[in-house]
C-alpha cells in the first residue's frame, strides 16, 4: 500500500483556527465575557450593538455577546458529551457484529436501516415527545439516533480491518477472538473514528439547536444558541441582532467542522486511490 503525503491547506487550517478559537473561548467565558449573561436590565432591552454591549442587548436586557460566549459551553461541551456517550454505546456493537457477523449482524443492519431512513430531526422531535421537553431528554433523543450511524461506520471498518493479512496470521496464530479485536482490529479503526466523532459534532450542535428552538431541548434562560435563536424570532424584525449574531456563532461552528470535514473527505479518497 502506497502513502499518500498529507498536505495541510487553507480550508484544513481555517477550520483548525476556528474551532481552536470557538473552544479557547468557552474555555475562558468568565474572563472574556464583558458581562453576566443571566443578569436582567429591563431599561435597557433590545439595545443596539455599542462599545458596552458589542452585540447589543436581548429582549430582557442581556448582554447578548455573554450569553453567545456561554451558549459555547453548553453547545460544544454537552455536544461533546453525547458523542462520547455515542461511542460507549456503538463501539462494542458495531465490533461485534462487524467481526462475527451471522444473525445478530443481520438483525442489528436492519435495526439500523429502520433507524437511518428517518430523517434525524424528525426522529428525535417524536422520542423527546415521547419522553417529554428537558436537557437529559434531549441527550437521551439524540444519543438514540446517532448511535446507528456510528455502528454503521464501524462495522465497515472492522469488516475492511479483518480481510487484512495481519488478522488472518493473528488468527492462525492462535490468538483469541478478544485478543485480536483489541491489539490489532482495535488500533486499526481507531483513529477514522476519532475524526468521524469531532466532524459528527456539528450535526449534534444543530440537533440541540433544532430543539432548544422548538422548545424541546434547553430550557430559558441557559444561554444556549437554540434558546436565544427562539427568544429572538418575536424581536428580529425591530432588533435583528438578537437573532443574527447568535446565528453567526453556530455557522462558524459548523463551518469549521465542515472545512475539516471536507479536507479529510478529500483525503482518504486520495488514499484509496493509491491502495
Amino acid at each position: 500500500m502506497k502513502k499518500v503525503p498529507y498536505s495541510l491547506n487553507i480550508s484544513l487550517i481555517v477550520g483548525i483556527s476556528l474551532l481552536i478559537i470557538i473552544v479557547l473561548i468557552g474555555l475562558f467565558a468568565p474572563w472574556v465575557s464583558p458581562h453576566d449573561p443571566l443578569a436582567v436590565n429591563l431599561s435597557n432591552r433590545l439595545a443596539f450593538p455599542s462599545w458596552n454591549y458589542p452585540f447589543g442587548t436581548d429582549h430582557l436586557g442581556r448582554c447578548v455577546l455573554s450569553r453567545i460566549i456561554y451558549g459555547i459551553r453548553v453547545s460544544v461541551a454537552f455536544a461533546f458529551l453525547i458523542m462520547m456517550f455515542t461511542f460507549i454505546i456503538s463501539l462494542p456493537i458495531g465490533l461485534l457484529t462487524g467481526y462475527w457477523r451471522g444473525r445478530t449482524d443481520h438483525l442489528f443492519m436492519r435495526l439500523i436501516d429502520g433507524t437511518l431512513a428517518i430523517p434525524d430531526i424528525v426522529l428525535t422531535i417524536a422520542i423527546v415527545g415521547v419522553l417529554g421537553p428537558g436537557f437529559v431528554n434531549m441527550m437521551i433523543a439524540i444519543i438514540m439516533v446517532r448511535w446507528a450511524n456510528y455502528v454503521r461506520l464501524i462495522r465497515s471498518l472492522v469488516l475492511k480491518s479483518c480481510e487484512e493479512d495481519y488478522i488472518l496470521s493473528a488468527r492462525m496464530s492462535g490468538n483469541s477472538h478478544l485478543r485480536i479485536m483489541r491489539r490489532y482490529v482495535l488500533p486499526d479503526i481507531f483513529s477514522p473514528l476519532v475524526v468521524f466523532g469531532a466532524l459528527d459534532m456539528g450535526k449534534i450542535v444543530l440537533l440541540m439547536a433544532g430543539l432548544s428552538f422548538l422548545g424541546l431541548g434547553t430550557q430559558p434562560p441557559t444561554p444556549e444558541w437554540g434558546v436565544m435563536l427562539r427568544d429572538a424570532t418575536a424581536y428580529f424584525q425591530i432588533a435583528p441582532h438578537v437573532m443574527i449574531f447568535p446565528g453567526m456563532a453556530m455557522l462558524f461552528f459548523v463551518l469549521a467542522c465542515q472545512l475539516i470535514s471536507d479536507r479529510f473527505r478529500k483525503w482518504n479518497a486520495a488514499t484509496l486511490k493509491e491502495v
